[in-house]
């Protein structure tokens, strides 16, 4: 008789075989493009309790277990909690027992106190507040770099978004060096992974997440417009004409010609039209503010 599976190894199962072509080749293909692991690191993946981050905790549980990168590395699953309410922090746990991450919890009024200083625009300020409180739990567990859980289509819509809104080209890296907390690095595993296969992999399974659930997002936004809004729907009508636009977005930011763009910036220096044209254009490497 076939020994009858649980439900974590069934997910699991559907990781590497039903989707590894769109999940965990993509994974695998980011890890190793932009050199994200290495061994002896000690990894902090960050879970908010949506589709993406635990998603995130169990590719990075596989890539732990098996192949070139097993037992390299160490994992921790920190869990920030920013003020939830019962119903979301029971759902996160749920989950997290469902799905087999042993979760490390952490408790902050971060939601109460963004909302207070800036409640009309409190999200920018809430992720710069959540992000730093990251970083400090990673380094007082010993770790070396925090995973989120942003995908394709983040790093699609964010370009877009600079584009569209902020009057500049600027995209999101795939690894980042943080400037507060010195030796530790963020990444992003999922770079390349596409929201719809993630979609795809939760309703196949089943699963259940939770969205941003802070007080603005429940009593102010509701269904208001936002910019990422926006650009979803831009790129959602773009498809109907061309289904490779995202490819042709993503590809966009490997292969920026500057010789083609008018001014730009490298590591905090700008560089005008001026010096291109004349040809009296020197990339320094080294940033301005750092010393001999």
């Amino acid at each position: 008789m076939a020994r009858q599976l649980s439900d974590t190894a069934l997910i699991e199962q559907s990781i590497v075989k039903k989707f590894r072509a769109d999940l965990y080749s993509k994974f695998l293909k980011a890890v190793e493009d932009y050199s994200l692991v290495s061994p002896g690191d000690k990894i902090a993946v960050c879970i908010s309790g949506g589709k993406d981050s635990f998603l995130l905790a169990k590719l990075m549980q596989e890539l732990q277990r098996h192949g070139d990168y097993a037992g390299t590395f160490e994992l921790e699953f920190v869990v920030m909690n920013p003020g939830y309410n019962e119903a979301n922090s029971k759902k996160i746990e749920e989950n997290a027992e469902k799905l087999g991450i042993p979760i490390k919890v952490f408790d902050s009024d971060i939601f109460r106190v963004s909302y207070n200083l800036d409640n009309q625009h409190p999200c920018y300020l809430c992720a710069r507040m959540r992000r730093g409180f990251l970083y400090a739990r990673a380094e007082e567990l010993g770790c070396n770099k925090i995973a989120l859980g942003h995908h394709k289509d983040d790093v699609i819509e964010t370009t877009l978004i600079g584009m569209f809104f902020g009057g500049q080209i600027q995209g999101m890296m795939p690894k980042v060096k943080s400037t507060n907390f010195e030796g530790m690095e963020l990444i992003r595993p999922m770079y390349c992974i596409s929201e719809r296969d993630i979609l795809g992999w939760v309703n196949f399974n089943g699963l259940q997440f939770i969205n941003c659930a802070c007080k603005f997002t429940e009593e102010v936004r509701g269904g208001a417009n936002s910019a990422r809004k926006d650009v979803k729907n831009i790129i959602r009508e773009l498809r109907t004409r061309n289904p490779d636009v995202d490819d042709s977005i993503f590809k966009s930011i490997h292969n920026v010609d500057l010789d083609t763009l008018p001014s730009f910036k490298f590591r905090d220096m700008s560089f005008s039209f001026g010096e291109k044209y004349d040809d009296e254009l020197i990339i320094d490497r080294k940033p301005k503010n750092e010393k001999e």
